[in-house]
């Protein structure tokens, strides 16, 4: 990333130097210090227990899709069987179809009364909502101003859904960029800004209204831009003070913008709090370094910054990419430097926590069993609250119920990623994430053999009389 006068080579000794004067108050939090104790056992997540709060039909659809996903065919060309079915089915007989099976196992429903209703029974499991809207674009998929009004529409309507119902404390959602601006322009200024920096305040005065030049932009695109950074804008004043938001990070190719924009809505609206995060890609070589930059500038020029950490999910496509441009890969050689990459940016992160815990906040957002071990036994050792607000973890919904239904049960504060809206809507985001995630869902035998092991207990009582 290039923001003018922000960034040089950040010392590791920031972390014991966190002093930020415009980083207020949020919520007047303190970490209480205790001395560190040993992890509950049941943390290594081997107890079928934690299914005990499915229906038995939860249980078996839970089964019978994770049984799908294991076969790397289908997931692999989910997209294009999808489409056959619903040729050969119709639309409201695909629907039919989808909706008892995949589409009820991640999604949560079409409207807000299907979406209440999905999301009490989380809160009653202790779990919290981050709703989704599932709309983005790649290169190619430009459909026009008014279509990204409109998905500012609907991202405002998630605000609202969000904030106004009273499904659980410290509302969370998600947001792409790339769905109110569009991919074609993220890629040119991350192509501008590598050569000529645009510094934060530049963005900050045009969502302000001001008239500002954007170099290396023609007419077009600055306008477009302008557009893109007003609907942003809009969507952070009110967001700000109700719901958190958690801009995704996407492609190589157009993160630097990206990232650039969220650090200005960051500047703008995370003066007394992290209102507005931004996403670290941990399967990426430079994931650390970013990060440390991001600590460093939002020190520097006092705002709160809050961290939506991740492994990545592009890692196919960076590298395919990466091959045809003749260029460095830009995703960790192995698995190993991937995860060595995410536990070193998660220690970073709760190291800076435990001395200013109203200055950051961080969300582990993984399904990595070590990694949500090591945050809780790190923050044990840190002195940090499990629901003080400033660290939570996250899953994605229908996925890692075993991890995320023991950490809610243990304390923790834990967040659900939860995509909504009608099959239709929801099914090209279905497809991507099936093929972004299809490591994790061909991988997901643990979770398969405790959901079989707490079905077995039931036949078992059932046979019995419950004796």
């Amino acid at each position: 990333m290039n923001f003018t006068g922000s960034y040089s080579n950040p010392q590791i000794a920031l972390l014991h130097n966190p002093q930020r004067a415009a980083c207020r108050t949020e919520a007047s939090r303190t970490v209480a210090v205790k001395q560190p104790e040993l992890l509950s056992a049941t943390l290594a997540f081997e107890d079928s227990g934690a299914f005990r709060v499915k229906s038995l039909g939860e249980l078996l659809r839970a089964l019978g899709v994770f049984r799908l996903c294991s076969f790397p065919v289908l997931v692999n060309n989910c997209g294009k069987l999808m489409s056959i079915a619903r040729t050969l089915l119709g639309r409201r007989g695909f629907s039919l179809l989808l909706r008892p099976t995949v589409y009820a196992q991640f999604v949560a429903g079409e409207n807000e009364s299907e979406i209440s209703q999905s999301m009490e029974k989380m809160s009653s499991l202790g779990l919290r909502p981050m709703l989704a809207v599932p709309i983005e674009e790649d290169l190619g998929e430009s459909t026009g101003e008014k279509r990204y009004d409109d998905n500012m529409e609907a991202m405002l309507e998630c605000v609202r859904m969000s904030h106004s119902n009273a499904w659980c404390k410290d509302p969370m959602m998600q947001l792409k960029i790339t769905a109110l601006l569009s991919p074609e322009l993220c890629v040119k200024l991350t192509t501008v800004i590598a050569q000529q920096p645009y510094d934060l305040d530049l963005l900050i005065r045009a969502m302000d209204g001001e008239t500002v030049t954007f170099p290396g932009l023609d007419e077009k695109e600055a306008a477009h831009f302008l557009c893109g950074l007003k609907r942003l804008n809009r969507i952070s004043e009110v967001s700000v003070n109700k719901v958190r938001v958690l801009v995704d990070a996407e492609y190589t190719y157009m993160n630097p913008a990206l990232s650039l924009v969220t650090m200005a809505m960051m500047k703008k609206f995370n003066k007394d709090g992290a209102w507005i995060w931004n996403t670290y890609q941990c399967y990426l070589k430079e994931s650390r370094s970013l990060l440390l930059e991001a600590l460093r500038l939002s020190r520097n020029q006092g705002f709160c910054l809050g961290v939506k950490l991740v492994r990545g999910a592009y890692m196919d496509k960076e590298r395919k990419l990466a091959e045809k441009e003749g260029r460095a890969d830009p995703v960790h050689k192995s698995w190993n430097d991937t995860n060595d990459s995410y536990n070193g940016s998660l220690d970073v992160m709760l190291e800076v926590i435990s001395q200013k815990p109203d200055g950051y906040r961080i969300i582990v957002a993984t399904h990595n069993e070590e990694s949500v071990r090591r945050a809780a036994k790190r923050m044990e050792e840190l002195g940090i609250d499990k629901d003080g607000g400033s660290v939570c973890f996250g899953q994605l919904l229908g996925m890692c119920d075993h991890v995320s239904l023991t950490l809610a049960k243990e304390g923790y504060a834990v967040y659900k990623s939860v995509p909504y809206g009608s099959v239709d809507d929801t099914l090209p985001y279905l497809v991507r994430r099936a093929q972004e995630n299809r490591t994790v869902l061909q991988g997901i035998r643990k979770e398969r053999d405790l959901l079989r092991q707490e079905l077995n207990r039931r036949m078992r009582l059932s046979l019995t009389g419950g004796r």
